[in-house]
């Protein structure tokens, strides 16, 4: 699991047992291997998992939109009243999916969470800047991304793990949610940047002053 998403459920773990949160599902897209993924949330304390299976060329089209576009769709069927997610992928470091959910569900958003506060229908969120820190209040529903200094998460433990083989994963597909996950980008070519020339030492100043007037390679 990536690490981000990792402080994400650990946090929604964390809401449960404030008795903030009521249900925690976990979501993951990709081929079966992602239930792997799954049960390692729902052994941190997920209640249930929903798997949607991508694979074959449409796993190695799949982008941020696609991923924020399924969020919504199950975000609305599952009438959640929060949707937390990794502040950005490990493998690409794409930081697109809260902001994109968000828009797509027409939620507020709180991205690059520190720290969460709960009070009355909304949250007080710390979140990290280039400038230092920033507190923002969001309403509910509303979309978070977790950063680093959220929390630490947990070790499952054995007892919770052979729990977790019992727990419900359901798996479904883009199209039984009605979401087109077709590339959108083509990928017309690669190529390797021009190679530099080798430099060259120079004996003194004035060299270098008549080489650069004379704008030729040094």
């Amino acid at each position: 699991m990536n690490p981000f998403d990792e402080i994400a459920v650990e946090e929604a773990v964390r809401m449960k047992e404030k008795k903030i949160a009521s249900e925690i599902i976990a979501l993951s897209c990709g081929p079966a291997q992602a239930q792997e993924t799954l049960r390692t949330a729902l052994a941190m304390g997920a209640d249930r998992g929903i798997h949607v299976e991508v694979t074959g060329s449409e796993y190695d089209t799949l982008q941020p939109i696609h991923i924020s576009k399924i969020l919504a769709k199950i975000a609305q069927d599952e009438k959640v009243d929060m949707v937390i997610v990794g502040k950005q992928a490990i493998d690409d470091d794409s930081n697109q999916t809260a902001q994109m959910t968000a828009a797509f569900l027409d939620w507020p958003q709180a991205t690059f969470a520190s720290k969460i506060e709960k009070n009355d229908n909304e949250l007080t969120v710390t979140r990290e800047i280039d400038g230092g820190l920033e507190t923002i209040k969001v309403k509910l529903p509303t979309v978070i991304s977790a950063d680093l200094r959220l929390n630490e998460p947990r070790y499952a433990t054995l007892p919770n793990i052979m729990k977790a083989k019992k727990k419900p994963i359901k798996k479904v597909t883009s199209k039984d949610l009605g979401v087109d996950i077709s590339a959108r980008m083509e990928i017309v070519s690669v190529a390797d940047p021009p190679t530099r020339q080798a430099g060259s030492i120079l004996p003194d100043v004035d060299t270098l002053v008549t080489k650069l007037k004379e704008g030729g390679h040094i």
